[in-house]
């Protein structure tokens, strides 16, 4: 094992020291005073919270110029003067025709895109809320509803991308109809590993659901969320109205976009971590109900969740998702090459940067910052040592749980964008591009945030597995008979693989029996 794991329980962050560790946990466990914490990753905290100050006072600003009243603060004389100095060039002296054009149509307003985006917060809502319930129903509900996100994604991006023509939106159209078909040969190249994943997923829901204080965490954030969704709709709103030419509006709008990307990372790798050290102290000490508990514990996750660990949530927000996704997609179509040594080459090249790039930012520290509060990159390292000194890492590649909880949440925004971009082409039929998409996001980050707690629970149940597979034992016997095979088969399957591969490069060495 790394050299983090026999420190992992002592730096729990409970506030009173534990009895000794139960029967099939950990030894060692049990010091006279927990370790206090210290601030982790500071400079991308202090980043962080400087980004919402800039950023919020520009949404306000752009919102307020237009709520109501037209241009209150005299802003569109900027965009004015941008669209003037063409329009100067071809019109004759005196002319009227334009300036009378643009009196035609009455100003847009804040409160004219407003609404729209309500609306979206409303169903991203209800869809993140409906998920949580649906997941945490019987277990053919559970499974219908993996299943449902694997297999219709695909039809309905293929849908969307023909509405998007049928609009003359062609270049939305290309995209989402590229997308389909990656997301069909990906479920296609790993089609065989849903078996175990859904698996994992069930066991993982289980044990969230035996955790109701973890439920209401979610619901708490996502009103959190919404809280900010409403001033970022205020001002995104107020910038969809100015008559702002040049596309300046879709860079305007794609530069608050990824704002609030990375403000809804941040607010659901928080959950993720509080619910990890929730899972994982239950884990560890062998249910909520066990007298070897510390008090409080949900608490305390959340207490040091939003403080001594929030620089590094907010460090580890910026980057991990788009590293796992890229490294998924790879994996896929490494897996389905064969014998083609030239692209298995290529793909070898991209596929180690990836995997040095993962052992940096992986979803696992955050189980790790959880338990031991250290910094992002140093709990990424120790969790993928970990992975590897053990073998878990061949059971972890193997599972595609994390995939299939992100197409429920690209789903999630599909529907909200395609419900509010519907609405919009109706009313607004210039600005339905721009309110879809961006409603599209808006719904992810909802629904992303319910989805992270049963991601939360799966990162656990590996990180414990790897410290110590009794801990899965005691709380799951058959699920633990199930992961032991399927690790077991994985070994053998990498095993006989690395020695096709070098059996096939010795092939090609020249003979050299007669030297």
């Amino acid at each position: 094992m790394s050299s983090s794991s026999p420190s992992s329980s002592d730096q729990s962050g409970n506030p009173s020291p534990p009895p000794p560790a139960p029967a099939g946990g950990r030894p060692g466990a049990g010091p006279a005073a927990w370790p206090r914490r210290r601030c982790r990753d500071v400079f991308w905290l202090v980043v962080f919270l400087l980004h919402l100050l800039v950023f919020g006072g520009a949404l306000a600003l752009a919102g307020l110029n237009r709520f109501r009243v037209a241009d209150r603060f005299n802003i569109d004389r900027y965009a004015n003067h941008t669209a003037a100095a063409p329009s100067a060039a071809v019109a004759p002296p005196g002319s009227d025709v334009g300036v009378s054009k643009e009196k035609a149509l009455p100003p847009e307003l804040t409160e004219t895109y407003w609404k729209y985006y309500g609306a979206a917060g409303a169903v991203g809502t209800l869809l993140a809320w409906s998920w949580l319930a649906a997941a945490a129903g019987k277990k053919d509900g559970r499974r219908v509803l993996m299943r449902a996100a694997v297999h219709s994604l695909t039809a309905y991006l293929a849908v969307i991308s023909v509405l998007c023509f049928w609009g003359n939106h062609s270049f939305w159209g290309v995209a989402l109809a590229v997308g389909a078909a990656l997301h069909f040969l990906y479920v296609m190249s790993v089609i065989d590993r849903f078996p175990f994943t859904m698996l994992v997923l069930q066991k993982a829901i289980k044990m969230v659901w035996e955790l109701p204080d973890v439920m209401r965490i979610a619901y708490a954030f996502v009103l959190v969320m919404l809280c900010w969704m409403a001033l970022w709709s205020f001002g995104v709103s107020g910038i969809v109205a100015m008559p702002i030419p040049n596309c300046g509006q879709w860079w305007l709008v794609l530069a608050l976009s990824v704002s609030l990307f990375w403000t809804g990372a941040v607010l659901s790798n928080t959950v993720h971590v509080i619910v990890s050290g929730m899972v994982f102290l239950v884990l560890i000490h062998g249910g909520q109900a066990a007298a070897s508990m510390p008090p409080k514990p949900l608490l305390k996750s959340l207490q040091y969740a939003v403080t001594t660990s929030f620089g590094s949530i907010c460090y580890g927000s910026l980057f991990t998702a788009a590293i796992r996704t890229l490294r998924w997609e790879i994996r896929g179509v490494r897996s389905k090459i064969g014998n083609n040594e030239c692209l298995l080459c290529c793909v070898d090249f991209f596929f180690h940067i990836v995997e040095t790039l993962v052992r940096f930012f992986n979803k696992y520290a955050y189980v790790q910052i959880a338990v031991n509060g250290q910094s992002f990159n140093r709990s990424a390292r120790d969790a993928w040592e970990l992975f590897q000194s053990t073998g878990i890492e061949a059971l972890v590649a193997y599972d595609c749980s994390g995939a299939v909880l992100l197409m429920s949440t690209i789903l999630g925004g599909l529907i909200t964008g395609t419900c509010t971009g519907v609405w919009t082409y109706f009313t607004q039929r210039d600005k339905a591009i721009m309110v879809g998409s961006t409603s599209m996001l808006i719904g992810m980050i909802l629904v992303g945030l319910t989805v992270v707690v049963v991601e939360s629970a799966v990162t656990s149940i590996y990180i414990c597995y790897a410290e110590d597979p009794l801990l899965i034992q005691r709380w799951d016997p058959e699920f633990f008979e199930q992961m032991s095979e399927a690790l077991h088969q994985r070994l053998q399957y990498r095993s006989s693989r690395a020695r096709q591969i070098l059996n096939g490069r010795l092939d090609h060495l020249p003979n050299t029996s007669s030297i």
